[in-house]
């Protein structure tokens, strides 16, 4: 299967990872909305919500914990939102969940606005994210 989505899961494709177990892989988007921004995937094919296994439903949800409190704590957001588009709005055909740090007067309808533009950081910038990030998870353990 050449599924963008189990590529990246399953680090095929690079990718800057912050956490990981047996059954996801959380990693930055390569197109961050603001500095923090991980992407939570399944290592095992799964496309949408309602076909998730109970162990990786768990997963999904303990790492989206853990994120969602590293991020808190690393970035202090005004909010985070947590979220998941699936069907034709899933550009990576597989599903994925969005851990995204959030601050007073950013309009977030932008984030699904489709213009073909993108917010690529720069490598350097994604591993000083990603170094932040991890080194916070080991402080909240």
């Amino acid at each position: 299967m050449n599924c963008l989505g189990c590529h990246l899961a399953n680090k095929k494709d690079t990718v800057h990872i912050v956490f990981e177990d047996e059954y996801v892989c959380c990693i930055l988007d390569h197109s961050p909305y603001n500095e923090g921004h991980v992407l939570i995937l399944p290592k095992k094919h799964v496309r949408y919500w309602d076909e998730l296994d109970d162990k990786t439903a768990n997963s999904v949800f303990e790492a989206s914990k853990r994120i969602s409190k590293a991020v808190k704590t690393l970035f202090n957001p005004d909010g985070i939102t947590v979220c998941q588009n699936g069907g034709v709005f899933d550009e990576l055909t597989h599903f994925h969940m969005h851990i995204v740090p959030r601050y007073v007067g950013q309009n977030f309808a932008e984030f699904y606005i489709e213009d073909g533009e993108t917010n690529i950081e720069e490598g350097k910038k994604l591993e000083e994210t990603k170094r932040k990030i991890i080194n916070t998870l080991k402080e909240l353990d």
